[in-house]
């Protein structure tokens, strides 16, 4: 019987890896390899240094950062007096100024929560995630809105800027959250009526924009109530939008329940736990730790989606922006709004995805041990 051979090489020597090489090695490799790699090269190197060039005037060197309007910005580059002059209604919106302390606790206290989350050697980390998402939300609100144990009330309608954008954001976030477990949950059940009660809802959900979702709220719901009926118009978007964001987030977790392995089912069913007992402690968890990824994604993208709360009305930190730059005073500063609103969600968003692929790295530096 004849035995099958393969071509074997005789080449064994190590291939020196991108890692390995030095930077000069490299540099010569990847960039001056030839000379349409040269002429490249060359050509963006000059079209970045331009760039840069541009880019320091006028954010830096012919900046104007003092001014009590457009007409004061003379130097010829970006106009930062009005961001600096306009700074309180971008984080504040509306916020009556003597009342804004209110909104610097509730800001201190979410960045020391995500901070003690951060830190790995934080005890006690799961009852900080669990008292940020119940008993902190409801706790802000009070303060915020007022009205009890002497605070005075503050109407929604006087929110705005970075702090509604982070109310709206974060509402969405940890009130989509048990809503697309229960209906990633309901998808998956072997109760017929259940799973097509749960799929009809995330597919109508799903199947609508945003923007009809928040107009349908706000602006078509309140024909459909009785005379004299009106519901707060920020409660009705804050409910638009976690509804919205839950059927997304409902297919995400979906996808990590059906990559659980089989035998985790059939063990916790071999030590006699129920349904609830599996899900809580064995399935869940895995599913979650599973699609981290996938979840941070849909807060990044909820957290961007909160711009669209200005077509009903709400003066998020964008509208903000739009809104000083409609002042007469100054006129023609819209470039510098919307760039510093820019770098505001970036620093948000990008802090997000790190602190996602720390928790995945050290998840899986867990599971090495």
């Amino acid at each position: 019987m004849s035995q099958l051979s393969y071509p074997v090489s005789s080449d064994t020597t190590p291939r020196p890896t991108t890692a390995s090489l030095s930077i000069g090695a490299w540099t010569s490799r990847n960039l001056f390899a030839g000379p349409v790699h040269i002429a490249l090269t060359i050509a963006i190197a000059i079209l970045a240094f331009y760039a840069a060039k541009f880019l320091a005037d006028w954010a830096f060197l012919d900046a104007t950062w003092v001014g009590g309007r457009r007409s004061d910005c003379t130097g010829g580059g970006a106009c930062w007096a009005f961001v600096v002059n306009r700074f309180g209604q971008f984080v504040y919106g509306f916020y009556p100024p003597p009342q804004r302390w209110r909104v610097d606790l509730v800001m201190a206290a979410l960045a020391g929560g995500i901070a003690a989350l951060l830190l790995p050697w934080t005890p006690r980390k799961r009852l900080i995630a669990v008292t940020m998402l119940t008993a902190s939300p409801l706790v802000d609100f009070w303060l915020l809105r007022g009205g009890l144990l002497g605070l005075a009330p503050v109407e929604t309608d006087r929110w705005g800027g970075l702090m509604l954008t982070l109310v709206v954001g974060v509402t969405g976030v940890v009130g989509s959250f048990p809503l697309g477990i229960v209906l990633a949950l309901g998808r998956r059940s072997e109760l017929p009526a259940i799973r097509l009660m749960s799929a009809a809802f995330i597919e109508l959900w799903r199947g609508v924009p945003l923007v009809t979702v928040l107009f349908m709220a706000t602006v078509m719901l309140p024909f459909f109530l009785p005379h004299g009926v009106r519901f707060n118009e920020l409660a009705l978007a804050l409910i638009g939008i976690t509804v919205f964001a839950g059927a997304f987030l409902a297919e995400v977790i979906r996808g990590g329940l059906q990559a659980v392995p089989r035998g985790q089912y059939e063990a916790a069913s071999a030590l006699g736990l129920g349904y609830w007992q599996t899900t809580a402690m064995i399935v869940l968890p895995q599913a979650l730790e599973k699609v981290i990824p996938g979840i941070v994604n849909n807060a990044i993208a909820l957290f961007k989606d909160t711009t669209l709360v200005m077509i009903v009305g709400l003066f998020d930190i964008l509208n903000i922006a739009a809104a000083g730059a409609a002042d007469p005073l100054w006129l023609g500063s819209n470039a510098e709004g919307y760039v510093f609103v820019g770098l505001v969600f970036w620093l948000i968003c990008f802090g997000l995805s790190r602190y996602s692929q720390a928790v995945e790295r050290r998840l899986n530096a867990d599971q090495r041990r």
